[in-house]
């Protein structure tokens, strides 16, 4: 997820420079199907996006489509098995009015007026790598030219994995990001264009190329595709599971919203395509959390749990990031600065049990949290006894957390768009190893529903205990409380991903 700018006060420290720059987000000009709709709505009234829920499995009924189209709405898309409609509309009351329909479970707009926000889960604007930097790389025999610098390859013994397979072409990961560049030479070995669309407007696009993401765009998802599965291939890097196919579903708008609509609509397309794993490093706009005593709130919550739960029932492992604020997800509060970040944010104070940061806090989901070069919790890292499952390398400023030789960054490196590489750190970058090695463990158990790959991942984890007292930057001040014991707690979830037990055991 990249956060709006607000949300980089608790990594500071971090050298990776400033966020970056994003264009107004906006939706198209949509008018409204029904001529004769009851409701009057004003000529220059915002057209925006909404979900209404209703009873899965039985198409719309006949009531529900006539009281949309009198509330001034137009039906995008009905996702009948999960019974998520996507609905375009003028009418400011569209939802309040939708809401006492007979048959609507719940409904809510997915957005606010248009302000610039990024919600991925990096902390910074990539490092690109330098042609000097690729030229000097000295790889031993069998490495790629870059994978020495990948201090977290072995960090989760990656490199031993590798010695045994590179993963199965029968198993597929899906990015649901911003865009998937499928012609870098670290990616096009591995890419998989049967299951990849663009899912931006909440209904699948497949024309080719439609995933990937324009000069304009983060590159946030390329990175993201390369740590998961970039080719072991003479070039570059080398991904957690170099031998899978990696698939892109982009659901970021140009200025970098996640909006519900798109991201049901990629969970949906995964569930539909064979897709084994999702990677998912990003939250939901315009909430940082999402509040069930909410009614446009809930809807939202509703409509991503029942999409990632089909795609669960499907198969898929859907892996998501943490969040990069410090934030302790297992506290009583928590101040939220940022939502909504495409309307005006307030500091609201949230109870994380009953707001939920989605897709990361939904049930079924798998939970990273990010680690640094020394194995220990990522200055950044979002937290918490009972919600973190499972921690990997996300990187971590060097100067907390210096890797050996030859590495030098203590953040990840991965390819860019446009055939190029740089670094990048987050639990964005954390939850594509993770995501890696369950596609490894797919890999090895090739009919393991997701439940066991699920138990599997978590039961082969390394056990990582609490880092008591955790003083990531030396000043004598304790910056977090790690809850919990050596095989469960609240900073490395069961332990740390281990791709060597995901294809021996």
């Amino acid at each position: 997820m990249t956060a709006p700018q607000s949300r980089y006060r608790r990594a500071m420290a971090i050298p990776v420079g400033m966020a970056m720059a994003t264009a107004l987000a906006f939706l198209p000009n949509v008018t409204a199907s029904a001529a004769d709709a009851t409701t009057a709505v004003a000529d220059d009234a915002p057209s925006l996006s909404y979900v209404v829920n209703v009873r899965p499995g039985h198409g719309v009924s006949a009531q529900v489509k006539k009281a949309i189209a009198e509330a001034g709405g137009t039906v995008v898309i009905s996702y009948d098995r999960i019974g998520v409609i996507v609905v375009h509309s003028s009418n400011p009351d569209f939802a309040k009015t939708v809401r006492t329909v007979h048959g609507v479970d719940s409904a809510g707009a997915t957005r606010n007026a248009p302000l610039p926000a990024q919600s991925t889960t990096d902390v910074g604007t990539p490092k690109v790598l330098g042609a000097e930097e690729v030229a000097n790389a000295q790889a031993a025999e069998g490495q790629d030219p870059l994978e020495p610098l990948q201090w977290d390859l072995p960090a989760i013994k990656a490199d031993k994995a590798h010695e045994k397979t590179l993963g199965s072409r029968d198993v597929t990961v899906a990015v649901i990001d911003t865009g998937v560049d499928d012609t870098h030479p670290d990616i096009a070995p591995n890419f998989d264009r049967d299951a990849s669309a663009n899912c931006v407007s909440g209904k699948p696009d497949t024309t080719d190329g439609s995933w990937r993401p324009s000069a304009a765009e983060s590159p946030h998802g390329t990175h993201v595709a390369g740590e998961i599965a970039g080719a072991k291939n003479g070039v570059g890097i080398t991904g957690v599971a170099p031998g899978v196919k990696v698939a892109g579903i982009k659901v970021a708008t140009t200025a970098g919203y996640f909006y519900t609509e798109a991201v049901v609509c990629g969970f949906m397309w995964a569930a539909e395509h064979g897709v084994d794993v999702t990677n998912n490093s990003y939250y939901t706009d315009p909430w940082y959390f999402n509040c069930k005593d909410d009614p446009d709130q809930r809807a939202l919550v509703d409509a991503i749990t029942r999409a990632s739960w089909y795609a669960e029932k499907k198969g898929t492992v859907n892996v998501a990031a943490a969040g990069n604020e410090s934030y302790d997800l297992a506290s009583d509060s928590i101040t939220d600065p940022v939502s909504p970040n495409d309307g005006t944010p307030s500091d609201r104070v949230i109870d994380p049990h009953k707001c939920y940061d989605i897709p990361t806090q939904l049930p079924g989901v798998v939970t990273v949290a990010a680690t640094g070069a020394k194995g220990i919790k990522s200055s950044f890292s979002n937290y918490g006894l009972g919600v973190v499952d499972i921690a990997a390398p996300g990187g971590d400023s060097t100067a907390y957390q210096k890797p050996a030789p030859p590495a030098t960054s203590g953040l990840i490196l991965g390819p860019l768009p446009g055939g190029k590489w740089g670094y990048m750190a987050g639990t964005s970058m954390a939850t594509p190893h993770v995501a890696g090695v369950a596609a490894l463990i797919k890999s090895t158990h090739p009919h393991a529903p997701a439940a066991l790959v699920k138990a599997l991942l978590y039961a082969e984890a390394d056990a990582t205990p609490c880092t008591d007292p955790y003083d990531i930057n030396g000043d004598g001040k304790v910056d977090a409380v790690c809850e919990g014991v050596k095989n469960y707690n609240g900073f490395y979830g069961w332990g740390t991903a281990d791709a060597l037990a995901a294809v021996t055991k």
